[in-house]
């Protein structure tokens, strides 16, 4: 395991950051991205520069995101899996009952689907050279109806974006894994006080229970919600 290489992107904090204390607790070397590496250096700090590589990566821009798969590939020299974890959310209605303005919500469009895609597009060259794995992080929201709700839309793209991509890597050795939590504590959710929430840390156990099996099993998704949660 000592030498499995993953990226992850929007890892500064939340279920990034959870992930990759957890990885590195299991022996991976680790890419991490994020806008700014100011954002991602007490992380690195923590986990030592040996096993740690910071990145400025943002997951809108397909430039940045080959540069840092890149960098990745050239200085550890492999890259065995990559987590499409970057992402956003704001409150949306579309008869306009409150929430942000329409002019707020592309960057959750492109953040969510576009980057998305795009980060899957930049990784796979690098994932079929070692066989590697893709993770995505949808939600719950993208398995149900949550009325006026345009981020559950966003993740209903990523739900069917993650069975295309496991479908055009067959024959290629690369696993595909789409993680959907239900409510997770973090600074996405700090307007819902009073629900049952997930840990980060929960999300990240999934995520390494998918990235451990072995290369013969593809775990194709996962759902978690915290105990008590209605949908």
């Amino acid at each position: 395991m000592s030498d499995r290489v993953l990226m992850i992107t929007g890892a500064s904090r939340g279920i990034g950051a959870a992930t990759a204390r957890a990885a590195a607790a299991a022996g991976f070397r680790l890419v991490l991205t994020a806008r700014s590496t100011e954002a991602l250096s007490a992380l690195v700090d923590e986990l030592g520069p040996e096993t740690a590589l910071a990145l400025p990566c943002d997951v809108t821009d397909y430039a940045s995101l080959t540069a840092a798969v890149q960098r990745a590939e050239e200085h550890f020299g492999r890259l065995d899996a990559v987590f499409a974890n970057a992402g956003m959310s704001v409150q949306t209605s579309f008869l306009g009952n409150g929430g942000a303005a329409p002019e707020q919500w592309r960057e959750m469009v492109l953040t969510n689907v576009y980057g998305a895609a795009i980060t899957a597009r930049a990784a796979l060259p690098a994932l079929t050279r070692t066989e590697g794995h893709l993770l995505l992080t949808g939600s719950n929201a993208g398995r149900n109806l949550r009325p006026g709700n345009l981020y559950s839309a966003t993740k209903w793209a990523v739900t069917g974006m993650a069975q295309n991509i496991r479908a055009e890597c067959v024959g290629t050795g690369v696993r595909v894994t789409l993680i959907q939590p239900g409510m997770v504590e973090t600074e996405m959710t700090a307007d819902t006080p009073n629900v049952p929430k997930l840990r980060a840390e929960d999300i990240a156990n999934a995520a390494l229970y998918a990235l451990q099996q072995p290369p013969t099993v593809d775990v194709n998704e996962l759902i978690i919600r915290p105990t008590g949660q209605e949908r």
